[in-house]
């Protein structure tokens, strides 16, 4: 598998990242596969090329992590791996056991390597922004994490292009490690990041990494028991104009005999400000047609006319408190209302 530069750091990835929510504990999510299905996955991923793993604490409640490393680890040496894993969300009923305080990220990255099985994270990421503490403190923490051996670059996801950007200006300002990752929502679907995000990081030299490119499976042509359970998935998608855009998505599909996803990741691997779209997978299958969907490439009368189809929405605010709807009606509502 191709593999292409970390944004302007040293690091090669490959060209496709795989997201591993799905993978961990069903106990967790009805969609979750337990570790004897995880496995195989996993080993399939590895012999198509993949390399680059993302990973969160959250993701079935930390068993994940110890699902996916120990399985990957096992197959392969761990240097020939780039494993991300991620600190915010809450991880039992302690106060202090979520968010971007210093206490909780040091503690949150001793734990994720204790249950990765490894003494470094390649990207050590945040979650998301926390807006209950300083920012010096968060990225003060953040360096020492680097310093100390434990993590080897700094990533995040989910936040406004404001809240991003001061985030790496106070870093600059105090001499500490800055973000060289982002990771956000993006496809065919869901494009509000061209506005600000995706600009600030391409002119910043910052690896811009997307999650969702299949819009939780609409643009794959598939409903499982995840749209019962996913928030994301049962508030943000199905108006007449996602249908609309999986509507020429399939057509486009049939003509050229591919698959709806692959031609859905098709369009997102011809968006030169993404690094590294991040796939998931629930079967081998899925990792093999996302896989094939590298061999396809669009034609520019296809790209433009999928392109064209898009209109502004609202923006999927799932990174707060108080989670806003998208379809709103045009409504503003300011952060966490």
């Amino acid at each position: 598998m191709e593999t292409v530069s970390f944004g302007r750091t040293g690091l090669k990835v490959s060209k496709l990242c795989f997201g591993t929510m799905t993978l961990g504990s069903s106990k967790w999510k009805p969609w979750a596969l337990d570790a004897a299905d995880s496995r195989p996955i996993l080993k399939r991923a590895l012999d198509l090329g993949i390399t680059f793993f993302d990973m969160a604490d959250w993701y079935s409640a930390g068993i994940g992590e110890h699902v996916v490393a120990s399985a990957l680890t096992s197959m392969v040496p761990r240097d020939r791996l780039v494993l991300t894993t991620k600190a915010y969300y809450e991880m039992s009923d302690d106060p202090n056991d979520c968010g971007l305080s210093r206490k909780h990220l040091l503690s949150s990255i001793d734990a994720s390597l204790s249950r990765m099985g490894t003494d470094y994270v390649d990207i050590f990421m945040v979650h998301a922004f926390d807006p209950d503490t300083p920012i010096e403190e968060t990225m003060e923490a953040l360096h020492d994490i680097v310093k100390s051996g434990k993590a080897r670059y700094l990533g995040a996801s989910t936040m406004f292009a404001w809240q991003f950007a001061q985030m790496n200006h106070v870093a600059s300002e105090n001499g500490w490690t800055p973000f060289v990752n982002m990771q956000c929502q993006y496809s065919l679907l869901y494009r509000e990041n061209e506005r600000e995000l995706i600009p600030y990081c391409r002119d910043q030299g910052i690896a811009v990494t997307c999650f969702s490119p299949l819009a939780r499976g609409w643009l794959a042509g598939s409903a499982d028991t995840r749209s019962q359970t996913d928030w994301m998935y049962a508030n943000n998608y199905g108006d007449a104009l996602d249908l609309e855009i999986c509507a020429h998505v399939k057509a486009i599909a049939a003509d050229r005999g591919a698959t709806m996803a692959e031609v859905a990741l098709a369009w997102v691997l011809s968006r030169e400000a993404i690094c590294c779209p991040i796939i998931g997978a629930g079967a081998v299958n899925q990792v093999e047609s996302n896989v094939k969907a590298m061999n396809l490439e669009l034609t520019q009368d296809e790209i433009e006319s999928l392109d064209q189809l898009y209109r502004p929405r609202d923006v999927i605010n799932d990174h707060v408190p108080n989670p806003m709807p998208r379809h709103l009606g045009g409504v503003l509502l300011e952060s966490g209302s």
